[in-house]
């Protein structure tokens, strides 16, 4: 992988990962309908799923002009997922805009539960 977020996801350098990111950058998830806003807020974001996902890798990534798509698969206990996350930099090369996919459903109900215990303080 090349793209300097996936780098540092993969070196599991959460706040190499968040350098990547614009003050503004938009959040969008799988699992809920209003995006999120800001660094510090995607940042949080980042932290957790980091603590959610099993065996994280990322398989592929794709680049054309300023997006770049990183195909990814992991576990969450017994479900495995893939998925992707689609980065929009800006003029500065920071991501502005970050959109994730996940399939199948039932992967991703296994992420947006685990996520919400976990944010709940489980």
């Amino acid at each position: 992988m090349n793209h300097p977020f996936a780098v540092a996801v993969l070196a599991d350098d959460i706040d190499a990962a968040a350098a990547t990111l614009a003050d503004d950058v938009v959040f969008r998830s799988p699992a809920v309908y209003r995006p999120y806003q800001g660094k510090d807020q995607v940042e949080a974001i980042l932290r957790l799923v980091a603590t959610v996902f099993e065996n994280f890798r990322y398989t592929a990534e794709w680049r054309d002009g300023a997006t770049t798509v990183l195909f990814f698969e992991a576990n969450v206990g017994d479900r495995e997922l893939q998925g992707v996350d689609i980065l929009e930099e800006n003029d500065d090369g920071l991501i502005e805009r970050f959109t994730v996919m996940i399939r199948p459903l039932s992967g991703l109900q296994a992420v947006a539960s685990t996520m919400a215990v976990r944010l709940a303080g489980g």
